[in-house]
C-alpha cells in the first residue's frame, strides 16, 4: 500500500531567503539583531545566518562553521553589489520594483502558510481516522512472481517447453533470455506487486495461476511475450499506523493548507483585466 507524499506547499526558496535577508533596516533592532558581520557599516544579522543555515539543513546540507562562513561571504557580496545597484538608481526601476514586490508577497505568503501549519497541528484522532478510512478502502490480492519477456511467440514457446522438463531452471532462463532489464539480473524476479500496476494481460494470467506454476501458453502484451511463474500470493494489508504516521500527518496538513488557501481565494474579489495586445513586431530590414 502506498501513501502519497506531498511536496511542501509554497516552499521558501533559498534565493528568497537571501534576497529578503540582505536588506535589513539598521534602525530596526528586530530586523537585524546581533550582527554576524558588517558590510560598509551595515549589519548582516546572526538571525539571518541562522535562518539560511536552518533552511540548508532541511535540504540536507550540513550546518558547519565553513558553511556559515560561505553564507556570510555570499551575503556580503550580494550587499556590495546591491549597494552599487542603488547608486545607479536601479532600485527605482519599475521592473525591479515589480520583482521586489513579487518577492515580498511570496515571502509573506510562505510566512502565512508556516503560521497556519504551526497553529493547526494534526491531532492523533484525525490521524487515526484517516488511517482507518484508507485501511478500509484496501482490498484485493498481491502476488510474488517471476517472468521472462521475449519478442517472439516462438521464443516463449521454446522456453515453456524447457520449463516443462525442468521448472527449476526458470531463474537461469530469465537471466539468459529475458529482455526485461529491470528483472533479468534477478532471474526474472518481480517481488511483491499489486496486479493493478501491471498491464491487463499480465494481471489476468497471474490471477489464474496456482502457486508454483508457470504459464503454459505465452502471454502477449504490448511489451512482447511473457512466461510467468507465480511464487506466492497474499491479501493486501495496510502497513502499521506508526510506519505511515509521518506521511499521513503531512498529507492531512497539506489538505488543511489547501482548504484554507482555497477559502481565502474564494472570499477575495479577484478581477482579471485583459492585457493590452502586444505591439506588432517591426518588419525585418532588407
Amino acid at each position: 500500500m502506498k501513501f502519497v507524499k506531498f511536496g511542501t506547499l509554497l516552499a521558501v526558496t533559498a534565493s528568497a531567503l537571501v534576497l529578503g535577508a540582505c536588506s535589513p533596516k539598521p534602525s530596526d533592532p528586530a530586523a537585524t539583531g546581533p550582527a554576524a558581520a558588517t558590510v560598509n557599516g551595515k549589519p548582516i544579522s546572526q538571525r539571518t545566518i541562522d535562518m539560511i543555515a536552518k533552511q540548508g539543513g532541511a535540504a540536507g546540507h550540513a550546518d558547519s562553521p565553513e558553511a556559515r562562513k560561505s553564507i556570510i561571504d555570499q551575503l556580503a557580496l550580494q550587499m556590495v553589489v546591491a549597494e552599487e545597484a542603488v547608486k545607479k538608481g536601479l532600485d527605482k526601476s519599475p521592473e525591479v520594483l515589480d520583482r521586489i514586490n513579487a518577492l515580498r508577497q511570496s515571502v509573506l505568503a510562505n510566512a502565512y502558510v508556516e503560521d497556519f501549519i504551526k497553529s493547526n497541528p494534526i491531532s492523533e484522532d484525525a490521524l487515526k481516522a484517516e488511517y482507518e478510512r484508507i485501511k478500509a478502502s484496501i482490498s484485493g490480492t498481491e502476488y510474488m512472481a517471476r517472468h521472462i519477456l521475449v519478442d517472439k511467440e516462438s521464443e516463449a514457446k521454446e522456453i515453456i517447453a524447457r520449463l516443462k522438463k525442468d521448472p527449476a531452471q526458470f531463474p537461469k532462463l530469465a537471466m539468459e533470455k529475458s529482455k526485461d532489464q529491470g528483472s533479468k539480473a534477478r532471474g526474472g524476479e518481480l517481488g511483491w506487486f499489486d496486479p493493478r500496476r501491471m498491464v491487463p494481460e499480465f494481471s489476468a494470467a497471474v490471477a489464474k495461476l496456482e502457486k508454483g506454476k508457470f504459464t503454459e501458453v505465452p502471454v502477449k502484451s504490448q511489451f512482447g511475450y511473457h512466461v510467468i511463474l507465480l511464487e506466492d500470493s497474499r491479501a493486501i494489508e495496510a502497513p502499521p499506523l506508526e510506519q505511515v504516521k509521518a506521511q499521513l500527518s503531512q498529507q492531512l496538513q497539506q489538505q488543511g493548507v489547501k482548504k484554507q488557501l482555497d477559502a481565502l481565494k474564494a472570499a477575495a474579489k479577484i478581477e482579471i483585466v485583459d492585457a493590452a495586445p502586444a505591439a506588432p513586431a517591426a518588419p525585418a530590414s532588407k
